[in-house]
């Protein structure tokens, strides 16, 4: 059987992620859901200053850089120009969650009509895997390297609880740490679109990934504790699944 790549992935591009990174995982599904609905053309990603946007070189989209944390908001301000393009804002918890959760809040408030795929690696990755908002307790860092203290730092935070009683039109989250997972996180981000050219309104996909160069772990340990760690804090599944958002 011929394995087929998806058109909106760049055969060419170098892998600037590194291995056992959970961002090449994900940019995939992205381009299989883009195939499967037809919008490869109208494709459009908003990336962060941050891991995520080496998706660059390997989707084939037109990409706008945002500022760091500024991911959702740009997004949104390129959904409002340019309607007919399907828009990804695709940040990390960091970002989506830290510096821009102003963004990640009022784009929800407004319902703004694009995917908000928000990659949950549990720590600023590029910046040197320092404590993020989602950091599970007891995780060391290079900012708590004696692991995470709740009572110092609070408890970590999950985007589900925040929004969950909002006016949205989708709200899930998936995980890549294992192939049935990476499907059903596939099928959430082929829905979210969906939702999108239907104008349902504003969709946020959290995908729990790992990054076991700043986790201290091999790639076969951190998919092991994404399951440990992370999704015993972070449950999966579908959240907001609402429709019929009035033009």
């Amino acid at each position: 059987m011929e394995f087929i790549v998806p058109k909106g992935i760049n055969r060419e591009a170098e892998n600037k992620w590194c291995p056992g990174c959970g961002h090449g995982i994900i940019v995939r599904l992205v381009a299989e859901a883009a195939r499967d609905l037809g919008i490869d053309d109208r494709m459009l990603m908003v990336e962060d200053v941050a891991c995520g946007a080496f998706a660059k070189f390997t989707l084939q989209y037109n990409t706008v850089c945002s500022a760091h944390g500024r991911t959702i908001i740009t997004a949104a301000g390129v959904k409002r120009a340019r309607p007919d393009a399907v828009v990804i804002a695709h940040p990390g918890d960091g970002s989506a969650y830290s510096i821009g959760i102003e963004s990640t809040i009022h784009c929800a408030l407004r319902n703004e009509n694009i995917l908000a795929l928000v990659v949950n690696n549990s720590v600023f990755g590029m910046t040197g895997g320092q404590m993020s908002p989602t950091s599970p307790p007891n995780m060391r860092t290079s900012s708590s390297i004696y692991g995470r203290d709740v009572k110092k730092n609070g408890s970590p935070f999950d985007v589900v609880k925040a929004l969950r009683e909002f006016d949205v039109a989708y709200l899930a989250r998936g995980s890549v740490e294992s192939p049935a997972q990476v499907v059903k996180t596939g099928r959430m981000i082929k829905k979210a679109l969906q939702k999108q050219l239907d104008g349902e309104g504003f969709c946020l996909v959290e995908v729990l990934s790992p990054c076991p160069t700043n986790w201290n772990r091999s790639p076969v340990d951190a998919l092991g504790y994404i399951k440990e760690a992370q999704e015993g804090i972070y449950a999966l599944g579908e959240f907001v699944d609402n429709g019929g958002r009035e033009q």
